[in-house]
């Protein structure tokens, strides 16, 4: 989102936010060649056993670690003044003062990171949230300058609470001596804008007061720093770190709702110094399969290769064409079964029960079914931890196209190029039996073509809405999940038991055993498509489809902010042929609205969804239906048309919040997923909502039929390619052709004017891996109708995509 700028010539100029702005690409590249960097050695590390000829630190620092820290903030002064904008004449002369009142105080916080070690060399990431007690508002009573008087005798400034408070993801390389570990560290940070605040005038003719907004920065925010770790114990550390931190210049734009202007520009800057403990989970402790696994699960790998059916995931990250036939919890495979051991009786042999071995079995054997034994009772662990990593770059572009006109929220006829990128750690802890807490922190850089605006079934869904040139972070996850077994496993099979099926370890999912038939509750802050409306073979815009018409229902207006998540609850219940989810999410504060509802049950969406798995002529089927309610304070689009007809203004406004009142818009869709044959999938969604209601958090769609096919690369010897080709008609309600005819603009459309046809979209890509992990996509679309209106297009999208994952 933009920063707001003052109109006027002083230090604020178009020419200083161009400058800013080419400064801010600058470091929006390096960072985003770092986030490669770092991926591509997190990745190798995952894959590469550990050597046994390079000599052993006293102490080993690779693996998960989480702890605490405490220290001290040390500001740097800045600001110290509101400069005079627009609306008043020789400016300078009525600057007021508005004294930095920054003070030194605590730091206090939390971190959690990963680290690679290849002999004494040490190198991963971490993120951290702490609060930071420095940020003092500028407010107090002040005697205004010669310049106002007699008019104006004094002033009052007031202010909102300042972002107390910096989180970071960052790298860390270092180098081991004996027990201690000495680093180097940076990353993108975030926090410290500055809070709304007001300006009061007092004396004879005081005019009208002055407001605000809190306070936005276009460049990045990042933090550098160098420490020195210390291993006390096996599994504890205690480090000293020093950080510099600099949360940018923060630009607060004061103004009359008239013509005049005050600017404050004030810098969030500070030195930190402080002492950490980290608990390390290390690698010794077996991590079940993930990055954690230590060289004697690579060697247990190695002889079990063999085997059949060892906690075969169902998920495979380089084919997703495997249909798994449960779209929203976590996936599972099926359990190992020993036909072998059956009799014809259907009783089973003594020597089947764990711990025991064969009678009769030579030395060998009976070494095998140990080693079969152990590695059943390992499977049955629970992962310990999981971190898995993502980043994804997007280029994509459109020549010049036919228009009759254009509008605010158009793609401009003469043709774009855009690139956006983001990039996610996933990071995974076990609690106690059944239950994992997960963080995922985002770094986004770049834009969507024409802003993310200019089509319904917009074409990037992997690229943030809210575009900037420098790249910035946001804690987008952070949830708990808790798995309860209701068992599943059959009487005849005690090796399987209740456990009967193996969780594989993967992005937000730890590896282990669950029940078939289980209950999973998740709760925190997570997208409303985590957990409903999935669809293996179109859901996933950094791996498939990019286009919005594929990726969800169109028709979904599901609760989210702008980057679309949300607080929430979701429940689900799995049995053998059926899954039913139901929950209940924030919506946004205001429809579209960056920020998410902060009183809870205020304004929500409640969903729920049956799904079904099937055999279709031995091709496996899963078929889902859901329905949706969004409860808030809506404007009904004929009375924003209605008003603007009565009044003569135009274009209607659906952002007046003077119309809203509590309402509940409803819709509903089915999704199909259909394996044809092995490799090959199609699917289809099919859905409607009230489009009498504004949309409220997706886009601007009330039905909508899409569908597709899918295809792996195993029909061409690349089996880790793909092929994806897909089509789907969108359409409006008729107020919402009105509503729009009449030059309204909503979330992602509004041309100024509208002759109504249905928007319609292909798609088509080829996925090529290049290696294990990382992949590069050749995109085409092609929009007939772009925003639901045949005056303009069609236009024609190429991309391409660059994809990494360890």
């Amino acid at each position: 989102m933009s920063p707001h700028r003052g109109a006027g010539d002083r230090n604020l100029s178009q020419n200083a936010i161009r400058s800013a702005c080419r400064d801010a690409s600058r470091r929006s590249l390096a960072a985003t060649i770092g986030w490669v960097t770092v991926g591509a050695l997190c990745a190798q590390a995952a894959d590469r056993p550990a050597t046994h000829d390079t000599p052993t630190p006293a102490f080993g620092w690779a693996g998960l670690h989480i702890g605490l820290n405490a220290g001290v903030g040390f500001p740097i002064a800045s600001g110290g003044k509101l400069e005079a904008l627009g609306g008043f004449p020789g400016s300078a002369l009525f600057d007021l003062t508005a004294p930095n009142r920054d003070v030194l105080g605590p730091s206090l916080g939390a971190q959690v990171g990963y680290d690679w070690q290849v002999g004494h060399w040490v190198y991963g990431v971490e993120t951290e949230l702490n609060s930071l007690g420095v940020r003092s508002p500028s407010t107090g009573l002040f005697a205004a300058p010669a310049s106002l008087a007699p008019a104006i005798v004094a002033y009052d400034l007031t202010s909102g609470d300042d972002g107390n408070y910096f989180a970071s993801v960052r790298a860390r390389l270092g180098f081991a001596v004996d027990r201690s570990l000495f680093y180097a560290t940076g990353g993108v940070a975030t926090g410290g804008e500055r809070g709304a605040s007001s300006l009061f005038f007092f004396g004879p003719s005081p005019g009208a007061p002055f407001y605000a907004p809190p306070s936005r920065s276009s460049r990045m925010k990042y933090v550098v720093g160098a420490g020195v770790d210390y291993a006390l114990y096996t599994q504890w550390s205690a480090r000293l770190e020093y950080l510099y931190l600099n949360q940018e210049l923060q630009t607060r734009v004061y103004g009359d709702g008239i013509a005049a202007q005050y600017g404050a520009r004030q810098r969030s800057e500070a030195h930190v110094l402080r002492l950490g403990l980290n608990y390390r989970f290390g690698v010794a402790q077996d991590a079940r399969g993930g990055i954690g696994a230590d060289q004697n699960e690579n060697d247990k790998n190695e002889n079990d290769k063999g085997e059949s059916n060892k906690s075969e995931s169902l998920k495979d990250i380089g084919d997703h064409l495997y249909l798994t036939g449960d779209g929203g919890a976590p996936e599972a495979a099926p359990a190992q079964k020993n036909e072998a051991a059956k009799t014809a009786s259907g009783k089973r042999e003594a020597g089947d029960d764990k711990g025991k071995v064969r009678k009769g079995a030579t030395k060998e054997e009976k070494k095998d079914d140990t080693k079969s034994d152990e590695l059943k009772n390992e499977e049955s662990k629970p992962e310990l931890y999981s971190v898995h990593g993502q980043i994804t770059n997007i280029l994509q572009g459109y020549p010049k196209f036919p228009a009759f006109y254009k509008g605010q929220n158009s793609f401009p006829a003469n043709g774009q190029a855009r690139f956006g990128s983001t990039a996610n750690l996933f990071l995974g802890v076990h609690l106690w039996e059944g239950a994992a807490v997960y963080l995922n922190p985002e770094i986004d850089v770049g834009y969507g073509l024409a802003n993310s605006v200019g089509a319904a079934s917009y074409v990037n869904g992997a690229v943030a809405k809210v575009g900037r040139a420098a790249p910035y972070m946001r804690f987008q996850r952070y949830f708990l999940r808790q798995i309860i077994g209701l068992g599943g496993g059959t009487a005849d099979d005690p090796d399987t038991g209740s456990f009967s099926e193996t969780l594989e370890s993967t992005q937000n999912q730890l590896a282990g055993k669950v029940d078939r038939d289980r209950l999973t509750l998740t709760v925190g802050k997570f997208a409303v498509g985590d957990m409903f409306d999935d669809n293996v073979y179109a859901h996933d815009p950094t791996t498939g489809f990019l286009n919005f018409a594929f990726n969800s229902m169109g028709t979904f207006d599901y609760a989210a902010d702008a980057w679309g998540y949300t607080h929430g609850v979701a429940l689900e219940w799995k049995q053998d042929w059926w899954t039913a989810r139901g929950g209940l999410f924030q919506l946004s504060s205001i429809p579209n609205s960056a920020y998410i509802e902060p009183v809870l049950g205020r304004q929500f969406m409640s969903v729920g969804e049956f799904e079904m798995r099937y055999d279709l002529a031995e091709q496996l089927g899963v078929l889902k239906f859901l329905i949706y309610g969004d409860n808030g304070y809506l404007n009904k689009v004929d009375e924003v048309v209605d008003v603007s007809l009565l009044t003569g203004q135009f274009p209607p406004d659906i952002t007046n919040n003077a119309l809203r009142k509590r309402r509940v818009k409803l819709g509903g869709h089915i999704n199909l997923q259909q394996q044809i044959a092995p490799n090959l999938g199609f699917f289809l969604r099919a859905g409607i909502s009230n489009g009498r209601f504004e949309t409220v958090d997706y886009t601007d769609i009330d039905r909508q039929v899409s569908f597709g096919l899918v295809t792996a690369g195993k029909l061409w010897d690349r089996p880790k390619d793909e092929i994806g080709a897909a089509m789907a008609f969108s359409g409006l309600a008729g107020s919402r052709v009105r509503y729009f005819a009449f030059g309204g603009t909503s979330v992602y459309i509004g041309d100024g004017a509208l002759s109504y046809g249905g928007e319609k979209v292909i798609e088509a890509y080829y996925k090529l891996n290049l290696i294990d992990g990382v992949d590069l996509t050749v995109d085409y679309q092609i929009i007939g109708n772009p925003g639901h209106n045949l005056d303009r297009g069609p236009v024609n999208v190429f991309g391409l995509r660059m994809h990494a994952q360890f």
